[in-house]
């Protein structure tokens, strides 16, 4: 018996705990591409997986719907798997351990993967049952959605039909989706020199960040823990060098903690200034981050390889004015983001201090002209920038079919209609309306909060709420 055995709906949670027993962070995905595909051959249904690890399964339509439009209904197989300090779980070798508190699931020490575990779910729900009306099915899975829409990009999408699509990729319940941001990652290299000395050293964490993604909860006023760092070391004054330095576990997530050691003259002192200089910001966030804290370790008479003093210099520069947050609001939409730029990782790597950046925009002029601004800004630096992942945005159709459709099977089950936004956050639909000409789409999924962290929870109840709403909608394109 399994953990969600219990809960309704039973077909799609006995999915999503096969999924969740199964690694799947990004970049780790060949083993659930290769479940999904046996899934298909047990059940003698058409499928294709690329050498990337994406599949799309075929189902033809049921009695009555033989001829209906095609749907397609896409999620990614990927999840952003991080786990607390501590944690001694590996995720690239071991399942999730999950638990379930009141309404929410959860997994025990690292995050959930309900995104998008539960979009997988409901699409082999489907394609697994014999009595849900629904109109021909081509379930597409894609890989490393969240490390730039990997596989939605290098996809052939020649053979799909569907020019229906809903993606089940959001995190609000009642909230259909209907555009979005596109964006790109940045890679940002800072080269580094080093002098060999000996002295005293002094490292510092900074933890309890709220983090988040940085494209659903960029606006939300977090504080990055990075940029936090960067004050710091930016405030200190007298004679010390960067030993170490290190934040932050995905671009696309907001820094949640951050490390660094430095070679000083005096420990007590530069020690006193840091915490003096973090009780100040604190202060400053204290309505937003309420669980932040400070660590040091001191340790004497230690040989090291430190930054020079200029080197030094230049990476604390980076780090205190690397442009960060929202860029720019949306001048048609009110309160929604149109341009940002979340500096997630800090790290060191072969003489370099690297600096991962997820940029967004919903305007491809604007994307760009921020990218130019990071280049600038290492430029001068003598640094180097480069890009991958870039993909379109996804643009407003204001006579979607798909959106009416979806709309009135909503209202019959709730009594009131849904909210139809765009967001900032990046879906994977820009690609897939790039090519598939006519494409119509929206995006939908059950109620989650603090995806892409340690603290995701996925809704019971909502799960369920949601899968009758996919399943009425189905019914109702014949």
């Amino acid at each position: 018996m399994g953990v969600l055995s219990a809960y309704e709906p039973k077909e799609v949670f006995k999915f999503f705990e096969d999924i969740c027993a199964i690694p799947h962070g990004s970049g780790n995905t060949k083993q659930i591409s290769d479940y999904l595909a046996n899934f298909a051959k047990e059940r003698n249904l058409k499928f294709r997986q690329d050498e990337l690890g994406d599949v799309i399964i075929w189902k033809d339509g049921t009695i009555g719907y033989e001829n209906a439009p095609t749907v397609i209904l896409q999620g990614h197989i990927d999840m952003v798997a991080v786990k607390v300090l501590g944690c001694d779980k590996d995720m690239e070798t071991e399942g999730l351990d999950l638990e379930v508190n009141g309404d929410y699931l959860s997994a025990t020490g690292t995050s959930l993967g309900g995104d998008d575990g539960i979009a997988v779910a409901y699409a082999l729900a489907i394609l697994d049952s014999n009595d849900i009306a629904h109109p021909p099915i081509e379930a597409v899975f894609t890989v490393d959605e969240e490390i730039g829409l990997i596989g939605a990009d290098f996809l052939d999408c020649s053979d799909l039909k569907g020019r229906y699509m809903l993606n089940i990729d959001s995190e609000e319940e009642g909230i259909f989706i209907v555009s979005c941001a596109g964006g790109m990652n940045a890679l940002a290299k800072l080269p580094y020199e080093t002098e060999e000395k000996t002295g005293t050293v002094l490292s510092m964490n900074i933890s309890g960040f709220k983090g988040g993604h940085s494209g659903a909860e960029i606006h939300t006023g977090r504080l990055n823990s990075n940029i936090a760092l960067g004050r710091m070391l930016y405030s200190l004054k007298g004679n010390f060098q960067i030993v170490t330095v290190s934040g932050g576990e995905k671009n696309n997530a907001i820094s949640k903690v951050s490390d660094v050691s430095l070679l000083v003259e005096d420990a007590a002192s530069v020690q006193s200034a840091l915490a003096n200089k973090f009780q100040e910001i604190a202060k400053e966030y204290e309505t937003v981050e309420t669980g932040i804290k400070i660590q040091f370790c001191v340790e004497e008479n230690v040989t090291v390889q430190a930054m020079t003093t200029c080197s030094t210099k230049k990476v604390i520069a980076a780090l205190l004015d690397h442009p960060n947050g929202i860029q720019r609001m949306n001048p048609d939409m009110e309160s929604m983001v149109q341009t940002s730029l979340n500096m997630g990782v800090v790290a060191m790597e072969e003489g370099n201090v690297v600096f991962s950046s997820a940029i967004r925009s919903s305007s491809e002029t604007e994307k760009f002209a921020l990218l130019e601004k990071v280049q600038c800004f290492f430029d001068i630096l003598g640094g180097s920038v480069e890009t991958s992942g870039v993909y379109p945005g996804w643009e407003y159709n204001p006579n979607s079919t798909l959106t009416d459709i979806m709309t009135e099977a909503y209202k019959e089950q709730f009594g009131k209609n849904p909210q139809v936004i765009g967001i900032h956050a990046g879906l994977e639909c820009g690609l897939f309306a790039s090519k598939l000409p006519g494409l119509d789409a929206v995006s939908i999924g059950p109620e989650m909060h603090d995806v892409h962290t340690t603290d995701e929870v996925l809704g019971i109840s909502s799960t369920a709420r949601t899968w009758t709403l996919i399943k009425n909608t189905l019914a109702k394109i014949k």
